[in-house]
C-alpha cells in the first residue's frame, strides 16, 4: 500500500473529479513513476511516495507532465541554488526568517474548504537576510506544504503579497534575474496549482519589476496576478471576502504571531525528511543528451499518463 495521507472526503471527490486520481490506482501510478525515475542516470530524486504523489496530482496523472515537472524541481535549483530547500530545518537563520512572519499560512482555507491562503510580506529589514536566505526559506516551507497540507495539493494556492513595509533599500533583494528564476520555478516546477495571487500596496517600483517578470510567463498565469497600489482588499470581495485574512489585516483568520509559532510544529515534523533528503539533485554529466534541459523549452507537453476509463 502506498505510504501517503488519506484525504477528506470532499478533498478526494475534487482529487478524483478535477486531478483524475483514481484510488485504486495510485499504487500502480507511483510505481510507473518510480520506474521512469530509476531509468534517469543524472535525476536522485526522492522517492517517497507522499513527495511523489504531489507530481502526479499537480500534474493531473499525465506521465509526461509529472515526469517534466520533477526534473524541473531538481534541475532549476541546481542552476539557481537560492531554490534548493533547506538540509537542517534547524538553521539559526532559516527560524529567525521564519519568526518574522514574513511567509503565513492561514489555518481556514478560502471559503472554508477552498485553496490554502498564504499571506506573503517584507517584515524584515533591507539588510537583515540575504536575498537567498529568502529564498531558500520560502522554496523550503513550500516543499513542506506540498506533502503536509491537504488543502494546498487538491485546491491550490492563493497567494496574497503585501507590500506596504518595502522600500527601495529592498531592491536588492528583487533583482530581475532572482524573480525570472521564482517565476519559472513557480509554474514549471512546483507541483502546486497557484490560482491566484493578489498584491496589496504595490509600489510603482515593484510593479515595474513584476511586470518584467510577468511578460516571461504564460498568459494563463498572468492572468492570475491582481495588483491594487493600495490596501483595499474590498476590491478583490467577489473572490476574496476580507474575513478570510488575519486579524493583523483586520480578519478573522487567526493571526500572523499565532500561526507562525504553530507552524514551527509542522517543520520540526520534517526535520529528518530534509535530512534524508539533502543529497537529491541533478548531476548533468550523466544527462543523457535528448533530455537536456533548456531553459528556452517550452515546458509542460502533454502526454497521457494512463488510458481514460469510458463507461
Amino acid at each position: 500500500m502506498p505510504d501517503i495521507r488519506p484525504l477528506l472526503e470532499e478533498l478526494q471527490k475534487i482529487a478524483i473529479t478535477e486531478l483524475g486520481e483514481v484510488p485504486e490506482r495510485i499504487a500502480e501510478d507511483l510505481h510507473v513513476l518510480k520506474a521512469w525515475i530509476r531509468q534517469q542516470p543524472h535525476l536522485k530524486a526522492c522517492m517517497e511516495d507522499q513527495f511523489l504523489i504531489q507530481f502526479l496530482r499537480g500534474s493531473k496523472y499525465s506521465l509526461e507532465k509529472a515526469k517534466e515537472k520533477l526534473s524541473n524541481f531538481y534541475t532549476l535549483s541546481a542552476k539557481s541554488p537560492h531554490l534548493r530547500s533547506m538540509a537542517d530545518v534547524d538553521d539559526p537563520t532559516f527560524r529567525r526568517v521564519h519568526r518574522t512572519g514574513c511567509l503565513t499560512l492561514l489555518p481556514t482555507p478560502l471559503m472554508e474548504h477552498g485553496p490554502r491562503i498564504i499571506v506573503e510580506q517584507v517584515t524584515f529589514g533591507p539588510h537583515e537576510f540575504t536575498s537567498d536566505e529568502i529564498s531558500r526559506y520560502v522554496w523550503t516551507i513550500a516543499e513542506i506544504v506540498l506533502q503536509s497540507d491537504p488543502y494546498a495539493c487538491i485546491q491550490g494556492l492563493v497567494i496574497v503579497m503585501d507590500f506596504s513595509k518595502v522600500t527601495l533599500q529592498h531592491l536588492h533583494l528583487l533583482s530581475p534575474k532572482m524573480l525570472l528564476e521564482v517565476m519559472m520555478y513557480s509554474e514549471k516546477a512546483l507541483p502546486l496549482r497557484i490560482k491566484r495571487v493578489l498584491v496589496l500596496n504595490c509600489p510603482s517600483f515593484v510593479q515595474t519589476l513584476l511586470n518584467f517578470a510577468l511578460s516571461c510567463c504564460s498568459e494563463k498565469f498572468q492572468k492570475r496576478i491582481h495588483v491594487s497600489d493600495g490596501k483595499n482588499i474590498e476590491k478583490f470581495a467577489d473572490v476574496f471576502p476580507k474575513k478570510y485574512l488575519p486579524r493583523d489585516f483586520g480578519g478573522e483568520n487567526s493571526s500572523v504571531a499565532d500561526v507562525c509559532r504553530e507552524f514551527e510544529k509542522v517543520i520540526d515534523a520534517f526535520r529528518d525528511y530534509f535530512k534524508r533528503n539533502s543529497e537529491c539533485g541533478i548531476d548533468e554529466i550523466l544527462r543523457l543528451e535528448e533530455n537536456n534541459f533548456n531553459k528556452n523549452t517550452e515546458f509542460g507537453a502533454g502526454g497521457s499518463f494512463r488510458k481514460i476509463n469510458v463507461d
